[in-house]
């Protein structure tokens, strides 16, 4: 058989189809030619038509499996109706235009697809790329002008095209003719010419034909496919076809006697020629035709692989011509070579452009595809790739995490490397700072050059020039160590700049520390108690303290290097998106020590100064080192919150600005008055006096040391007055003045340097006969026979044909002997007797009737099925010479087949003459189609349904990652086509799909043993009958494979085949889905009962005999398989010692499937021979003529058949022939002697809702596992809640990573794909399975912070209440009444406010605290700051009415004007928050923005402007009254509160200059406790600064509170 159009590629089984070739490629290559032009295109996403036949079935099973492989979806898939239902055409239009794909792939021939297309026409659907298989590709019934605008463009996988030399005229010269076996040509003539002949009759259709047929119409005028020769393809291969078998049939008759390629080197006898001797001459044919190509098969019957690609042009006349734009042939390579001509293509698309059809557009580089669940992996978002995650190709699954030093783009699609930060000289940042150092730098140069010029006078000498000029170089050093911290670190600078610093500040600070303590030596040597203690503080010990304690910093530096020197470090871990290069300090522990020594030195400094302030103005520099060792520790202890708080290169720049501030501190501090007393004293002509250091030499010459005083005195026209207005200082000595611009410029100079100093802080926090019949052949077949009126056929799988031999075409093919004896089958067979023999002994059913059976053995081969049903079909009489062929057919029904692939082929045939076949076994869920297979029947449940269940017990016990292993047949490949579909549709997958070889290859065996050994999968579910599984578990045996949990379908578990103990190590355990049990009372004892006869017709009874009891008959030869047999068989043998399955009725299935199928078919006739006359079913309300019986007839009777067995099931078949769905779940278990018996262990059925419904009880279930568990088997495990699954690109989508949610994500369930986003309120617990809200960080009483804060607010007004109440106490005296002590108390209670409103920012925000906290804390300020202003302003007043030119001005200053001062300063303030929390109101603000982690409860400020006016105006108040204060405090002694107002004044605003950057780098909550800090420290310096002094003279020198020492009267003693 060669056929010129069958595409299948099931074809190419040679052992199936021995003698079958073609002329057109297998539709294997076709589907990988389709896939190619799919993939050129990019059309991932398309949609799936095909034809309810083998050709479309099986081209759709190779389609989506090679879709597959390369990734690539479809979109639907459909398969179109044999009956044109309209219905089903409407679905499947529904189908299309909901899909977003745009290409549509059909296999279908053109029949099919014509009322598809009609549909398409009328509704008008256009916007479709149309994909045609060679099946339609150039068919010429859709070329007009009507489906132009809906299949114009389509790309179509055409055969080889050819020319034929003769051809046209031949097919012009055609006539037709009057012989009835050409009627074609007379059918031909009519359609062609629209006319008919004379013997037709006169209407056809309906129509009257208006002319008659001549035969001598010219062909030529015609212009149809049949005269066009231009394009020859599958006429070319009918032309090929004939060729073939003509050269081979010419070789066979070019055979040279004795020379032959048959046995005994003979040659085939033309006057007998046997078909299967032209096979052997057709197998290898080798020609080339008159066009070039050549022709040959390979060993399969294959031709040459080579496509066509055309396209569908539209033509002048809007019909359709098909081009050739492109080649497609199978290259040495695997795969197909595609040469495709683009320009050439016509697209029937606006844009004349190929469609885009995908799921989801590609996802660009820099994203990652996200599958949506449910839907298949061509169908994904593309999600933003995370920061420092890149993709830099597209449809990535996965995106990729950047090196450690590198990060991703702006686009994420590629990696780069991260910005490196650090404080560089180029940042406008690092200029400003290296410019105030180098100006630091400066300041000291030229500081050093004016001492170094006036080095001879008395302000230069005085107090140690030495240590001068070294305070100076140390102080330069500290400006040039600022220039180590900037710049790319490296290991010197990170090595050095620490140090430097450390020791440069030590060397400053030890100087200092000198200096006042030389100050507090020469005053008390100044006594005469205290003669001898500048000895101790000469020049040398001087020299040598400051060289100790450098010394003793050199050497914590030194062990710091030594032991874990710093080191430049690339910090990833601060800002994920830079490198922080910094320098890890290397020990915190040393770092430590390093600031805490110069810690300690400024305290011990600052202390000794602060005591020595008040000695006389002629040691008066310890007042300026006061001044700078305040300035000096406030720059320090704020540096540490802003330092920890500040990011990247900010610490840096905070740490250099820490070191410019306090060295600008300690440099205008120290030598500032000194220049500007260097001025006063350049005129000086007073001779040289030698440095305190070096004056006191010996105890004698303490009374010759230089008075300050003195030098003063002498130059009062210069700048310097000796004040002798207010008299004489009581300690002797002068206070001394400076000019009023000197004043200005200092002041004004240490202004700027504030401002430059905050601005730069500000700008760091910033950033398918005749007579006589005669049989052709005789089959020799088993079985059994009893004659009857009426006989049932019967086909069963008792022996098993291992394989056909090899058919080599040397000889007469013959049937094998079968072997491998199954008992199961044969009580099946026996049962069928059973059933026959029960019901003629039943005289309710067909009484006086008997039934007769006619069984044959199908051997397991479709071959020998077929023949066995043709046998009962036809009759296996060798002539029939009854013309009419009246009376009951050969049998009027066949129980049988078992197997689906026969019951298809069978089912096929006898389905044309509608024979009934009722299976017991065949479950193939095509079978269900009642178009093509109308008298088919079964008592078994559909595949379908099979499947579904299977797949539920796989969801039940959690197995997503199983293998599949199916028979390579019908039942097999459907199975396992709606196993995938089934398992796609949970979410589970296939790690494996193999076929079962139908010849037993051992190759194929150990190829598949490999594939389940190498796979992952531990659940391995087989499809197959179980004689086809023999051979592999014979190999797992073999291997001793154990591990696999083995799940059995219907066809294999129940079968006792493997239920002996050699197979239990392997086979234990499995579970399978069987078909529902039943009991056939006295079966037992009517199959112990047998008796073997020698009739021919029954010799399976004496096979099973002799299998049964290992003996032979007399008859026998006396070899069977090469082993002498040791006796005969009697046939008296007792049954009943045996224990086969065969005598095993414990588990009825299929033997109970046959029971019903006999008595369905019984119940049929029984219904029919009841029909009364005049009310039968049939036309004219006729019953069927029983002499002469129709098998239709029948068919309708078995349609509604409907009765209950013995064991009270309910029989009755569907719509389409099927029987009720119920399975019994079985699991085998290990029997005592070691044998496997199964054990019933659940129900799975139909329920009323879509799906099955499973029963199991799992306490039952044996498992063959060593802990007696169910196995895993998963391609991954199961991803936890708190991760998401990233599927593995290539690897279906059960493989997968398991990837930690992001923070604030979360995944509750297991295996999501992706984690969900909590809300805003909401954060992700640490396992990320749940949100939780997110934390509420806010400065609570709680807090230890807070409670630190909480008690130094109420320590605070504790002490103001005790300084209100000493002052309340004490009211009478001088220093309480002085200047006004109604502004003290009120001074007192505004800063008893300040602490309290402290308590208003602390605890859980409300409207009202929000709306209070800045307003109290504003207005109490206010309060206190216009009180010291007014206090200032009086001081001021006071000193000028002591004046005779300002004796007026106190007028101005009236208790009253004060009080209404402080009134109309506190009331702006008033206003200002009353305009801000009547426009802008604060109100509590749940901030998620700074914290993602947490909510910071804040107060968000309302109105930024109006906050701004509230501190501003603060701000002004207090600059003023710094200012006011500062050149104030120089007064007299009985005014001199200004100096303590100045101090207070310089801690308040140095508090409050530092609070703006570390405010706006503090994170959350620690905003608040810098607020909180600046408010407390700012309070506490008022607090201690104005009031201790007086404290300390009301509580412990009481003497001192007199009007007279006020007033500067008392003398000293």
């Amino acid at each position: 058989m060669i056929s010129f159009y069958a595409t299948c590629s099931c074809l190419s089984n040679r052992k199936k189809y021995p003698s079958f070739f073609r002329t057109i490629p297998s539709d294997a290559f076709q589907v990988r030619a389709m896939v190619q032009i799919l993939r050129h295109f990019g059309w991932t996403w398309v949609g799936l038509l095909y034809s309810d036949d083998d050709y479309g079935v099986y081209a759709a099973q190779a389609f989506q499996q090679e879709m597959q492989l390369f990734g690539l979806c479809a979109a639907f898939s459909e398969f179109l109706p044999h009956d044109n239902n309209l219905r089903d055409i409407q679905h499947i239009m529904e189908v299309i235009q909901s899909s977003t794909a745009r290409v549509v792939v059909v296999f279908a021939p053109t029949s099919f697809i014509i009322p598809l297309m009609n549909e398409v026409v009328l509704q008008n659907m256009t916007g479709r790329q149309w994909i045609a298989s060679e099946a339609w590709a150039t068919s010429p019934m859709f070329h007009t002008s009507r489906y132009h605008p809906f299949l114009g463009g389509t790309l179509g996988i055409a055969i080889r095209h050819g020319e034929i030399q003769g051809l046209q005229d031949f097919l012009l010269s055609i006539r037709p003719n009057t012989d009835q076996r050409n009627n074609m040509l007379r059918i031909f003539w009519e359609n062609i010419f629209g006319c008919r002949f004379e013997t037709e009759s006169k209407v056809t259709d309906g129509e009257q034909v208006k002319r008659f047929c001549t035969g001598l119409e010219d062909l030529s005028t015609t212009n149809t496919p049949y005269t066009d020769v231009s394009g020859l393809r599958s006429s070319y291969n009918v032309y090929k076809a004939v060729y073939a078998l003509a050269h081979a049939l010419h070789d066979l008759m070019q055979c040279e006697k004795g020379r032959g390629p048959f046995s005994g080197n003979s040659c085939a006898d033309m006057s007998n020629l046997k078909p299967w001797q032209l096979v052997h001459y057709l197998q290898k044919v080798n020609f080339t035709t008159g066009f070039g190509d050549h022709v040959s098969f390979d060993k399969n019957g294959d031709a040459l692989v080579i496509y066509d690609v055309l396209n569908w042009k539209p033509n002048s006349d809007g019909t359709i011509r098909f081009h050739k734009v492109g080649v497609i042939s199978k290259g040495a390579a695997p795969g197909m070579v595609l040469m495709l001509n683009e320009d050439a293509i016509y697209w029937n698309f606006q844009n004349k452009k190929p469609p885009r059809s995908v799921c989801s557009e590609n996802c660009p580089p820099g994203t990652r595809r996200a599958t949506k669940k449910g839907l298949p992996v061509c169908c994904f978002d593309c999600l933003q790739c995370g920061d420092g995650e890149i993709s830099n190709t597209t449809d990535v699954t996965e995106c990729m995490m950047c090196p450690d030093e590198f990060w991703s783009n702006p686009n994420k699609d590629q990696c780069i490397p991260k910005e490196i930060e650090f404080l560089s000289y180029e940042d406008p940042l690092g200029i400003s700072l290296t410019t105030a150092s180098l100006l630091g730098t400066c300041f000291c140069a030229l500081v050093l050059v004016i001492f170094a010029y006036h080095r001879h006078t008395p302000i230069v000498r005085a107090n140690n020039s030495e240590l001068s000029f070294l305070l100076l170089l140390s102080l330069k050093l500290c400006f040039l160590c600022v220039l180590l911290f900037i710049g790319k670190p490296q290991l010197w600078t990170c090595q050095l700049r620490h140090a430097v610093f450390g020791i440069s500040f030590v060397l400053c600070i030890s100087s200092i520390l000198v200096k006042t303590m030389v100050v507090i030596a020469v005053f008390k040597s100044s006594r005469p108690e205290g003669k001898g203690t500048m000895k101790w503080f000469e020049a040398a010990q001087q020299r040598c303290t400051v060289l100790v304690l450098t010394a003793l910093q050199i050497v914590i530096c030194g062990v710091w290097l030594s032991t874990a020197s710093p080191v430049p470090y690339k910090n990833n871990q601060y800002i994920r998106s830079k490198i922080v290069y910094e320098c890890a300090i290397g020990s915190v522990a040393c770092f430590s020590v390093l600031l805490g020594y110069i810690g300690i030195l400024a305290a011990v400094s600052f202390l000794l100064a602060f005591l020595a302030r008040k000695l006389p103005d002629n040691f008066n520099e310890a007042k300026f080192i006061t001044f700078s060792m305040l300035i000096f520790c406030a720059v320090w202890i704020t540096f540490v919150p802003a330092y920890v708080s500040s990011p990247g290169k900010y610490a840096v720049a905070m740490e250099i600005f820490a070191i410019l501030a306090s060295s600008f501190g300690l440099l205008v501090a120290i030598f500032a008055p000194k220049r500007n007393a260097q001025k006063e004293s350049v005129a000086s002509r007073a001779p040289p006096h030698k440095d305190w250091g070096t004056a006191h030499r010996t105890p004698q010459s303490a009374s010759k040391r230089p008075d300050l005083r003195s030098i003063l005195s002498k130059k009062k026209s210069r700048g310097w007055c000796a004040q002798d207005r207010g008299g004489v200082s009581p300690r002797g000595g002068a206070l001394s003045c400076v000019k009023s611009e000197d004043k200005e410029r200092g002041m004004w100079l240490i202004l700027y340097l504030c401002l430059f100093l905050s601005c730069n802080c500000i700008s760091v926090a910033l950033m398918a006969s005749s007579g006589t019949c005669k049989l052709q052949g005789h089959f020799t077949l088993n079985g059994m026979y009893q004659d009857g009126d009426f006989l049932i056929g019967g086909l069963f799988e008792v022996q098993y044909l291992k394989a056909f031999p090899e058919p080599s075409f040397r000889m007469e093919p013959k049937l094998p002997r079968c072997e491998l004896f199954y008992m199961t089958s044969f009580q099946e067979a026996r049962t069928m007797v059973f059933a026959i023999n029960e019901i003629n002994n039943n005289p309710s059913l067909l009484p006086n009737i008997t039934l007769g059976y006619q069984i044959f053995d199908n051997c397991l081969r479709l071959g020998v099925a077929f023949r066995g049903a043709i046998a009962l079909f036809s009759g296996t009489e060798e002539t029939v010479s009854d013309l009419n062929c009246k009376g009951p057919p050969p049998v009027i029904g066949i129980i049988g087949d078992p197997g689906s692939t026969h019951s298809i082929a069978i089912s096929s045939v006898l389905g044309l003459f509608r024979v009934p076949m009722i299976s017991y076994y065949a479950t193939c869920s095509c079978l269900s189609d009642r178009k093509k297979y109308p008298s088919f029947f079964r008592t078994i449940p559909s595949d379908a349904f099979q499947v579904r269940a299977m797949v539920q017990i796989l969801r039940h016990f959690g197995w997503t990652w199983v293998g599949l292993i199916y028979s390579d047949n019908d039942y097999g490949v459907y199975a396992a086509q709606l196993f995938h579909q089934e398992m796609q549709l949970f979410g589970h997958c296939v790690a494996f799909s193999e076929i079962l070889p139908n010849d037993n290859n051992p190759r194929d065996i150990q190829r598949i043993m490999g594939v389940i050994q190498a796979s992952t999968a531990r659940v391995v579910v087989v499809f197959s009958a179980s004689s086809l599984l023999i051979p592999l578990i014979d190999e797992v045996v073999l291997q001793n494979m154990t591990g696999r949990q083995w799940i059995a379908s219907e066809a294999w578990a129940t079968s006792p085949m493997f239920h002996t103990s050699r197979y239990h190590p392997f086979l234990g355990g499995t579970l399978g889905i069987a078909i529902r049990h039943g009991e056939i009372q006295g079966l037992q004892d009517f199959l112990l009962h047998l008796r073997p006869n020698i009739d021919q017709r029954n010799n399976m009874l004496r096979i099973f005999w002799e299998n049964m009891f290992g003996c032979r008959f007399e008859t026998e030869s006396k070899e069977t398989d090469g082993e002498q047999v040791k006796r005969f068989c009697t046939g008296l043998e007792d049954l009943s010692t045996t224990n086969t399955p065969y005598t095993d009725v414990s588990g009825l299935r299929s033997s109970y499937n046959v029971y019903k199928a006999v008595y369905a078919l019984a119940h049929a006739l029984h219904d029919l021979i009841q029909c009364e006359k005049g009310r039968g079913p049939f036309s004219g309300n006729s019953c069927a003529d029983m002499s002469n019986l129709k098998p239709w007839q029948l068919v309708h009777y078995l349609q509604k058949v409907n009765f209950t067995t013995g064991f009270g099931d309910h029989v009755s078949f569907d719509k389409n022939g099927d029987a009720l769905v119920i399975y019994d779940v079985l699991n085998w278990k290990p029997s005592s002697d070691g044998t496997i018996r199964f054990h019933k262990v659940g129900v799975i059925s139909k329920g009323a809702a879509p799906g099955m419904v499973l029963m199991l009880d799992e306490d039952a279930i044996y498992w063959n596992f060593q802990n007696k568990k169910p196995p895993r088997s998963v391609c991954s495990e199961s991803c936890p809640p708190g991760t998401r699954r990233a599927t593995k690109k290539g690897l279906p989508v059960c493989c997968f990573d398991c990837l930690q949610c992001g923070d604030g994500e979360i995944s509750n369930t297991t295996d999501v794909t992706e984690c969900i986003m909590c809300p805003d309120e909401f954060w992700s617990s640490p396992n990320k399975d749940q949100c939780v809200p997110k934390e509420i960080e806010f400065l609570s009483y709680e807090d230890p912070l807070g409670i630190s804060l909480t008690t130094a607010s109420l320590l605070g007004t504790c002490f103001c209440a005790l300084v209100l109440v000493i002052f309340a106490y004490h009211r009478h005296t001088p220093i309480v009444r002085a200047n006004n002590s109604e502004l003290s108390f009120l001074l007192l209670l505004s800063l008893k406010l300040c602490f309290l409103c402290v308590l208003l920012f602390i605890g859980k925000p409300q409207l009202w605290t929000c709306q209070l906290r800045h307003a109290v804390f504003g207005i109490s300020f206010v309060l206190c700051i216009s009180s010291i202003l007014v206090k200032t302003m009086v001081v001021i007043a006071v000193f000028k009415s002591s004046r005779p030119e300002g004796k007026g001005a106190m007028k101005w200053f009236e208790a009253a004007q004060q009080r209404c001062t402080v009134l109309v300063l506190t009331a702006l303030q008033i206003v200002i928050c009353v305009v801000w929390l009547s426009t802008a109101s604060p109100v509590p603000y749940k901030n998620n923005q700074y914290i993602r982690s947490k909510i910071v409860y804040e107060c968000a400020v309302g109105s930024v402007a109006c906050f701004s006016v509230l501190l501003g105006y603060i701000g002004i108040l207090a600059a003023v009254s710094f200012l006011l204060a500062f050149l104030a405090r120089k007064l007299p002694d009985n005014f001199n509160e200004a100096k303590f107002i100045t101090f207070s004044m310089l801690i308040f605003c140095a508090v409050w200059i530092t609070f703006v950057p570390a405010y706006v780098s503090s994170p959350g909550k620690y905003a608040v406790a810098m607020e909180i800090f600046a408010i407390l420290a700012s309070s506490f310096g008022l607090l201690v600064a104005i009031f201790a002094p007086k404290c300390y003279i009301i509580l412990l020198h009481p003497e001192r509170n007199t009007k007279k020492a006020i007033m500067g009267r008392q003398t000293q003693k």
